[in-house]
C-alpha cells in the first residue's frame, strides 16, 4: 500500500539547470534552477520556473531571452554555488571560475564549462503562485564535441548531467541505457 505524503514537489528526476542571463547592467549572471523541462515540441520549446525575488527574473523579464545548461557531474560544484548565492551580491561567473559566452542568437549569456546549452527567446509567461513560469522558444542547441555520439546527436553518458532529488536535496548521476524507448514495450502491440 502506498502512503499519502500530501501535496510536495516531489518528482523523480529532475534536472539540474544553469539559467543564463544578462542583468541591467550587462553584468553575466547564472543560476541553478531545477523546477524546468520541455514542454513543447513545435515549436520546440523550455520551461523554467523562478520566483519574483530572483535576481534572474526581472532580466529575463527585461532582455526577453535566456540561456539553459545542462549541468555535468565534473561541474556540481560550480552548479550548486550559483544556486547558493545572488548575482546581486557576488559575480557568480568570477567566483565559480566559469566562462561567460556571449550568445549570437539571442541576448544571454551561457557558461563555456557546460557541455550543453539552448538558447531561448521569451515565448510566454505564466503566473503559478509563488513561481512564474517562464516559457522559452528554443532558437538553438549548442553541445560539446567531445559531448556527441556517433550519430551527431549529444550523449547522455558523455554529457553526464546531473539529476536533482527533491526528497532529499542531492544531485544524482544517470545511469546506462536500460532499454530502447518506444521499443521496449511493443510486446504487447
Amino acid at each position: 500500500m502506498k502512503k499519502s505524503l500530501g501535496a510536495k514537489t516531489l518528482l523523480f528526476p529532475t534536472p539540474v539547470l544553469m539559467v543564463g542571463t544578462y542583468d541591467q547592467a550587462g553584468k553575466p549572471n547564472l543560476m541553478n534552477a531545477a523546477w524546468g523541462g520541455i514542454c513543447c515540441s513545435d515549436p520546440p520549446c523550455v520551461t523554467v520556473s523562478l520566483r519574483k525575488a530572483r535576481y534572474s527574473y526581472d532580466s529575463i523579464v527585461a532582455r526577453k531571452a535566456f540561456t539553459v545548461g545542462i549541468a555535468c557531474e565534473g561541474k556540481m560544484k560550480e552548479a550548486d554555488y550559483v544556486g547558493i548565492v545572488s548575482g546581486r551580491d557576488v559575480d557568480k561567473f568570477a567566483v565559480a571560475g566559469l566562462t561567460p559566452i556571449k550568445s549570437e542568437l539571442v541576448d544571454a549569456p551561457y557558461a563555456h564549462e557546460f557541455p550543453m546549452v539552448l538558447e531561448c527567446r521569451l515565448l510566454h509567461t505564466l503566473e503559478l503562485g509563488i513561481h512564474t513560469q517562464f516559457i522559452g522558444e528554443i532558437i538553438d542547441v549548442k553541445v560539446d564535441q567531445s559531448a556527441l555520439g556517433e550519430d551527431g546527436l549529444p550523449d547522455i553518458l558523455k554529457i553526464k548531467p546531473l539529476v536533482y532529488d527533491t526528497a532529499h536535496k542531492g544531485y544524482h548521476a544517470v545511469g546506462p541505457l536500460l532499454g530502447k524507448a518506444f521499443s521496449v514495450g511493443k510486446e504487447w502491440l
